[in-house]
């Protein structure tokens, strides 16, 4: 089929001859692209492309055609690789941005694992100084009361006295047996304050 404008197509053009309504060649190598089919001519030959489209289903024609000439042009450039030579180079580029990709996994991966392994290992540190800081607390707590007691016995002798008398008000006033036991009380106090007094004057040399 000639091109819509009766000019003959590029192939024709070419080989100087007329373009028949059914030519071959006419829906893929339009007027305006003469070198496109001098390349494809110059390289493979007019007579072995029209066998081979007339081989082919014309759905697969513009596929061929295409093949054809960029095949022929990269022959044109380089008469020893062809086409070949770029495949080859691609491929080449091709596994080295793979590989770089893989290295880049692998530095990723470790990345996160350190990441992971320090984060837990702040929490544990966080949970260890938390844990001995509530025990510092407690045991001051408990050093504290006892230092107390130890020092300032009479105060808490006082403090048991008066707890009592309070709770012999609270029964209804004293009696013999209550004010006995305050006077027995009262009595064992202070020999227990001489003694811690006496314990603390003592020179251990």
């Amino acid at each position: 089929m000639a091109s819509s404008s009766n000019s003959p197509c590029a192939a024709c053009k070419f080989l100087r001859r007329k373009c028949q309504p059914e030519c071959v060649f006419a829906p893929y190598f339009p007027p305006d692209q003469p070198q496109k089919f001098a390349n494809v001519h110059k390289v493979f030959g007019a007579s072995n492309v029209t066998k081979l489209l007339n081989e082919l289903h014309p759905s697969q024609r513009e596929d061929a055609v295409n093949s054809l000439a960029y095949e022929a042009d990269m022959r044109l450039r380089d008469p020893v690789y062809g086409c070949v030579g770029v495949i080859s180079l691609l491929q080449h580029q091709l596994r080295q941005l793979q590989m770089d990709l893989s290295c880049a996994k692998s530095e990723l991966s470790k990345y996160q694992n350190l990441g992971i392994t320090s984060h837990a290992g702040l929490i544990a540190a966080a949970a260890a100084a938390s844990h001995n800081h509530h025990q510092n607390i407690g045991g001051g707590a408990v050093r504290d009361h006892h230092y107390h007691h130890q020092f300032f016995p009479r105060d808490h002798h006082h403090h048991q006295q008066q707890m009592l008398r309070t709770t012999f008000e609270a029964a209804g006033g004293y009696d013999g047996a209550s004010l006995l036991a305050i006077g027995q009380l009262s009595q064992f106090q202070p020999s227990r304050a001489a003694a811690g007094d006496d314990r603390r004057t003592i020179d251990p040399s």
